[in-house]
């Protein structure tokens, strides 16, 4: 036997690799929550971009959106949970939810999203 030890041993690597492991599996389950969350932010500046120079209303905005969640398979949120209001002179739209990301077990990822857009 040595008397000092070089490089990495079997429970060195196993230390090592164990932590990665997790790691690389929660952003594995949590990258589509986050590209479905782009994909809101997406429809939601496209609604504002749309909406420039005019009198955008809530009904028109929430139609808007509703057909970009569409063609953009946006599962979640719904557009009905999209909320839009009147914020002084002009309209906003908010898209706050959460998305629940199982790991293993009873153990689980949740993820929070808040994004405001202006409309006018």
């Amino acid at each position: 036997m040595r008397k000092s030890q070089r490089g990495i041993t079997l429970i060195g690597w196993m230390l090592l690799l164990i932590p990665i492991g997790i790691v690389g599996y929660a952003g594995i389950r949590v990258t589509p929550i986050y590209l479905n969350y782009f994909r809101v932010i997406k429809v939601l500046e496209q609604t504002a971009s749309e909406g420039k120079g005019e009198a955008t209303n809530p009904i028109e905005a929430r139609a808007s959106i509703e057909r970009r969640f569409n063609v953009e398979y946006v599962d979640t949120p719904d557009a009905k949970d999209i909320d839009i209001h009147r914020d002084g002179d002009h309209w906003v739209a908010i898209a706050k939810y959460e998305e629940v990301a199982p790991l293993f077990g009873n153990l689980s990822l949740l993820v929070e999203f808040d994004k405001q857009v202006v409309l006018q």
